[in-house]
């Protein structure tokens, strides 16, 4: 039977649970209905969601928005859609920030400058041309014998010449000639152009180049009503450019699916949105400001601004010993903020500043801060700057008032910061507004638009997915892998529990060096290792390369990924150490035979920072049906979403086979008796069902009779030593 979302389905037959899947997310769109999908590697997640989407879009008038965060993925995007435009016509765009697209390298408040003024001059010119041809015409009518066109043409000649003095003004400010050409020249072979195929950002830089246009905004234009949207994250969470978005597409939110793909990142994505942040250098900067400007009004801006900087500096040094401001870097280190208040910086600049002034101040601020604004991006137009300058007063202010807006909120709380500022030789403060639980940006989301897909390889548990974003009445799918189990072989090692304390522990750490050199050694390809830090990376790297006779790798923080990964794949026994929060656990495939074993040491999790501690409250107060939210939402799911992925990155496909091994007596059978710390009850049944205990001294021999069952070794297997 031909279902709707076959003819987007560009290959000949579906996996059979994507097939399921393609069924159900039908269905649930078609009932404007959420889905939450968890689907192992092989599954074909995106086209699961995608086909079916595109085809409950088409029936009902709407378009497909598909987005990530992840690179890599967004090329999988764009290889789906252009295998679909080859089966089924489709117009679709992929959509990226401004920065990557512009030609002349300019910020988003220089461009909205440029863009205003060089609509402007063309605008001028324009008329320019229309009026001299009505020029031109009354004078024919004068020669003719028209008695009334003298008047006429002469009114047309003083309008002429206010223009061609307001055209030379505007030629001699700051214009863009890109998007100059845009206005000025016929553009409609580019939109034709962009819905020939599923073109990227860096072909519609090319083609704009070549042809001296603004790439950004012909794409912008040639968005009206597409089928299919493929975007980043950003573009959805952020609620301004998600508005833009919407207008630009020329659809309400009633007309947009939503597909997130790697959706077990929205949490984190989204709180970071919806946070911000403001650093003591801004205040100086605005305080600078309203000392320059001839304002009454400044005094007390002035005033609230100083006592602002002398609070946050304050009650941030208050909280940080001798020994922590010696180890400061460049990093900025979260400081809680003393004090019983949920914000002790407001009760502190209300006791300073007679409590209602606070509020009519900042309103003050506000006002002499778009004034200011105003005026620098009318000098940044007239050509009198070279930079578009943004007022540090309205960027105070702007924080100010969020931060009175945000009081009483729960979920909405100030977090001090401290770093090494190289630049000044000293150490400087910034207070930031942080978002504990990101409903407060997601829930609205999903609120307003058709329907939503979130779909991961690592969803579940759905229940706290569902609370965290606030999604609570969606479809649950879940798919697991389907490629042939005895490939793949998931060990679980009792070595001791790497609590912090033992990490430096000189037996535990010969113990897991030991276990790691036994499988790296039998593993006939490249190994994986993922540890709680960069630093223990760095520790067991150097352990392994006294034991080991093959390259040892190992991962920074600031390392570029691209070139170690490359590296890592150049020698054929390479061993790659990492931290598990690095940027290698997820995003980054290791198909076919590029690493047949992989490891996490350790159970990592996160460093519990002041932000964290905040984030377990607020689960703590607002799940009240779960006594462990806390800890469970915070801590203990997030970090077994990120062992899932890491271990996820080598069975790619049904010709893959490797290795995967958790170290730490916490995954075993035995560690479920230590209660709060025991995870292995945290991972899905069917994986739980692979995991096979083993004894540290005999992964040696489970690893090579794994291999040896994949005919790994060409030559025989290697005999065990020892």
């Amino acid at each position: 039977m031909t279902e709707a979302y076959d003819r987007y389905f560009p290959f000949d037959r579906p996996y059979p649970d994507q097939q399921a899947a393609m069924a159900a997310i039908g269905a649930a769109l078609t009932a404007g209905t959420d889905v939450l999908m968890e689907g192992a590697t092989g599954t074909g997640k995106t086209l699961a969601a995608l086909a079916p989407a595109l085809a409950v879009a088409a029936d009902t008038g709407r378009t497909v928005i598909i987005c990530t965060n992840v690179h890599q993925q967004m090329r999988q995007f764009i290889s789906d859609a252009r295998a679909i435009c080859q089966r089924e016509p489709l117009r679709a765009v992929v959509f990226q920030g401004k920065r990557s697209m512009c030609h002349i390298d300019v910020g988003y408040r220089e461009c909205q400058a440029l863009r205003d003024r060089t609509r402007e001059l063309v605008e001028v010119e324009t008329e320019q041309t229309e009026l001299r041809a009505e020029a031109d015409r009354l004078l024919a009518a004068m020669q003719a014998g028209d008695a009334d066109a003298a008047a006429g043409r002469a009114a047309v000649m003083t309008a002429l010449a206010e223009l061609e003095e307001t055209q030379a003004t505007l030629a001699g400010g700051n214009t863009c000639a890109h998007y100059a050409a845009n206005l000025r020249e016929e553009t409609d072979g580019f939109v034709r152009w962009l819905y020939d195929d599923v073109r990227t950002p860096e072909e519609i830089y090319t083609r704009a180049e070549q042809a001296g246009w603004c790439g950004y905004e012909l794409l912008k234009e040639g968005m009206e009503r597409p089928d299919l949207v493929v975007c980043n994250y950003q573009h959805l969470l952020d609620p301004q450019i998600r508005r833009q978005l919407f207008r630009w597409i020329d659809r309400t939110p009633e007309e947009v699916m939503l597909v997130f793909d790697e959706a077990h990142n929205v949490e984190a994505a989204a709180r970071d949105h919806a946070s911000q942040t403001l650093t003591v250098g801004t205040i100086d900067r605005a305080i600078a400001e309203c000392a320059e400007t001839d304002d009454a009004r400044t005094a007390a801006v002035t005033r609230l601004l100083e006592e602002l900087r002398r609070q946050i500096t304050a009650q941030i040094d208050v909280q940080v010993d001798a020994t922590e401001r010696s180890v400061l870097d460049e990093r900025w280190m979260d400081v809680p903020l003393p004090g019983r208040s949920d914000d002790p910086i407001l009760e502190a600049l209300r006791a300073a500043e007679d409590g209602p002034a606070v509020a009519a101040t900042t309103e003050l601020a506000l006002q002499v801060g778009a004034r200011l604004d105003a005026a620098y991006e009318r000098a940044y137009q007239r050509g009198d700057s070279s930079t578009r300058r943004t007022s540090p007063t309205l960027t105070v202010a702007g924080f100010l008032d969020q931060q009175l807006a945000a009081e009483g909120d729960p979920y909405r709380l100030p977090v001090g910061g401290i770093r090494h500022d190289p630049g000044a030789d000293a150490a400087t403060h910034r207070l930031e507004l942080f978002t504990t639980i990101p409903a407060s940006v997601t829930r609205p989301l999903f609120a307003e638009v058709a329907a939503t897909v979130l779909m991961s390889a690592t969803m579940r548990p759905f229940d706290v997915t569902a609370e965290v974003l606030g999604m609570p009445d969606a479809t649950q799918l879940s798919y697991p892998m389907r490629f042939d189990p005895d490939r793949r072989r998931t060990l679980t090692v009792g070595t001791p529990a790497l609590f912090q304390a033992e990490r430096r522990n000189p037996d535990t750490q010969a113990a897991i060096t030991g276990v790691l050199a036994d499988a790296i050694g039998y593993t006939p390809g490249r190994s994986l290792l993922f540890f709680p830090s960069y630093a223990e990376a760095e520790r067991y790297a150097d352990r392994l390369r006294a034991r080991l006779d093959r390259p040892v790798l190992v991962d920074a923080a600031g390392v570029q990924t691209q070139p170690l990964r490359e590296t890592f794949l150049e020698t054929a026994d390479a061993v790659l150490c990492t931290s598990l929060w690095g940027t290698l656990t997820e995003g980054v495939s290791f198909d076919d035979d590029a690493a047949r074993a992989v490891a996490v040491v350790g159970v990592p999790y996160p460093h519990l920072s002041e932000r964290r501690r905040l984030v377990q409250a607020a689960y703590d107060a607002a799940v009240s049906h779960d006594p462990d939210a806390g800890w469970r939402y915070a801590v203990e799911i997030p970090t077994v979403r990120r062992i899932r992925q890491a271990l996820g990155r080598i069975i790619r496909g049904p010709d893959d086979y490797g290795v995967r091994l958790l170290l730490d007596e916490r995954y075993t059978r035995a560690g479920m008796t230590m209660g709060q710390y025991a995870v292995r009850g945290s991972f899905p049944q069917h994986e739980r069902a692979e995991m096979i205990d083993v004894d540290p001294a005999k992964v040696r021999y489970a690893v090579r009779t794994f291999f040896a069952e994949c005919d790994a070794y060409p030559d025989g297997p290697p005999p065990i030593e020892g």
